[in-house]
């Protein structure tokens, strides 16, 4: 009987876990967007000009055309010793 007892309990937290885990993926993702300008040197996420290949390339902090996901609509609200965040590569 104690078996009985211990296989039920057992198949209710795992459908308890199943089910909390699929909870969990169905949390909408937060939408992203490229932001150049504010990546510090070697932790950009992608594009940071030419000689350099993508990710952690950027060969100095801020670098203009080395960009880094940030959550949409954030972007241009950072703030950098160099201004702010861009949504396009800055040139100056």
């Amino acid at each position: 009987m104690k078996s009985t007892h211990a296989a039920i309990a057992a198949a209710f937290a795992f459908s308890a876990f199943a089910s909390g885990a699929h909870a969990a993926d169905a949390a909408p993702k937060k939408q992203m967007e490229k932001c150049y300008g504010v990546s510090l040197a070697g932790q950009n996420d992608c594009a940071a000009g030419p000689g350099t290949s993508c990710a952690a390339t950027a060969k100095a902090d801020y670098q203009g055309d080395a960009w880094t996901l940030v959550e949409k609509g954030s972007c241009t609200a950072i703030k950098t010793p160099k201004g702010h965040g861009s949504l396009a590569p800055v040139t100056k």
